[in-house]
């Protein structure tokens, strides 16, 4: 993928979670391991599935995968009779667990006491069709019921949060902005794809080394800054000596600036498809 694909695809994603504004779990727990955010409760995760289970939203999915992930507002080359069965022929089926997604958190990036690395933003569910498309369906809570919010092309979410647990356990989370998936394992923040190993490097960093790396980075685009009063919402770069904690290598491609902040919201919560171009693996 180019770094142009890379950079849409992140902005897309991190505007989307600023807007969703979900508060899954509460943000520390007193418990639990310095820097993590608390577990979702199994029974929030299994609420969601069941939306994602109904059939009116597999059939959604269908037309996703009929459409190969462009959005409804797009004409295709094929009929409406050729799509409905194709969205048919997909036949969508959940594989794997529904995950909660965590986002770096704002509060973190301000150093505040006790804050989590990150947050719960929303649940993915992965869908599978029959020809071997993939999919992600995101959900919220919304007072006591949850509703699907979006469904991307892959399965980053759950695949990342399935890493995570299969290298020796820890929270997966992401920092939208660059566009890396991490893992917070026993006090540090490691790499679980390549724009996060650009980040940290190859042996990660400790959890309060990357607290100082992230508000370098944002620090200064929190929302109530002058960045945000200013109305700024785009165009960050990482700076030569973030690149060289990482280790050298080129830099980040340049991003929405701090969408998952709070900085940017989206406009709407309406349900949404986004098309991933091209789904990478770490």
């Amino acid at each position: 993928m180019t770094d142009l694909g890379k950079a849409r695809r992140a902005a897309v994603t991190a505007l989307l979670a600023a807007g969703l504004g979900l508060a899954l779990a509460p943000a520390a727990h007193a418990d639990g391991p310095a820097g993590a955010p608390v577990p979702v409760p199994a029974a929030d995760l299994a609420n969601a599935r069941g939306v994602v289970q109904d059939q009116a939203v597999l059939d959604k999915v269908g037309h996703f995968f009929a459409r190969k992930g462009v959005p409804p507002t797009q004409q295709l080359t094929i009929g409406a009779a050729q799509e409905a069965q194709a969205a048919s022929a997909a036949a969508p089926r959940l594989a794997g667990d529904t995950v909660p997604v965590y986002t770096l958190d704002a509060g973190f990036v301000a150093g505040a006491p006790g804050a989590p690395v990150a947050k719960a933003e929303f649940t993915a569910s992965k869908v599978v069709a029959a020809d071997g498309q993939t999919a992600s369906v995101w959900t919220i809570r919304q007072g006591d019921s949850w509703r699907v919010v979006n469904i991307a092309s892959g399965g980053d979410e759950s695949d990342y949060a399935a890493k995570a647990a299969g290298g020796g356990g820890g929270t997966a989370f992401r920092e939208p902005q660059v566009n890396a998936w991490y893992v917070l394992r026993d006090g540090r923040v490691l790499p679980l794809d390549d724009e996060a190993r650009r980040s940290v490097g190859a042996g990660g960093v400790s959890l309060a080394a990357y607290q100082k790396l992230v508000h370098q980075r944002y620090g200064d685009k929190l929302p109530g800054s002058a960045y945000d009063r200013e109305g700024k919402g785009g165009g960050y770069q990482l700076a030569a000596d973030q690149e060289r904690a990482a280790g050298g290598g080129s830099a980040l491609p340049a991003v929405t600036a701090a969408a998952a902040l709070g900085v940017t919201a989206l406009v709407g919560a309406g349900a949404a498809v986004r098309r991933r171009a091209g789904v990478r693996r770490g």
